[in-house]
């Protein structure tokens, strides 16, 4: 007979059986379990069924958070725009895209003002900060 997993059979001793606490034979009385009380009883000590409400809210945590269900817009600042595109360029969520500063553009982009612009480009289909609209107004 070839030895493979299903002609396998585990010798004596190699497997080792839980103890059934609670039962006649080694542990005699209360085996092991104490005397009265939720985990003396079968089926109590794996989880104790009654907790109570104030427990629960004692559990839980204040600061839950929240998960909104609006999608974030896509973020570029005014430096990547700076480094990526040239002077009299159109900067769309398309171009941004191709030129990988975003990863989708489903969500939208929202242009906000860390750094300096120093070139004149136009900007379609993008919201912005104040200042970003500000300094675009500027190069206008």
């Amino acid at each position: 007979m070839s030895l493979t997993l299903h002609t396998i059979k585990s010798g004596k001793g190699t497997v080792q059986r839980k103890q059934r606490v609670g039962r006649a034979g080694k542990r005699g009385t209360y085996s092991g379990r104490g005397l009265k009380g939720q985990r003396s009883r079968s089926g109590g000590k794996s989880g104790l069924k009654r907790l109570g409400l104030k427990a629960l809210v004692n559990q839980t945590h204040k600061l839950g958070g929240f998960k909104s269900p609006h999608a974030r817009p896509e973020i570029v600042n005014l430096k990547d725009i700076n480094s990526n595109f040239k002077d009299g360029d159109m900067v769309t969520p398309a171009k941004m895209a191709k030129l990988g500063l975003i990863r989708t553009t489903s969500k939208g982009v929202k242009i906000l003002g860390v750094g300096k612009l120093t070139k004149k480009v136009t900007v379609k289909n993008c919201t912005m900060s104040k200042t970003v609209a500000d300094q675009l107004e500027l190069k206008s």
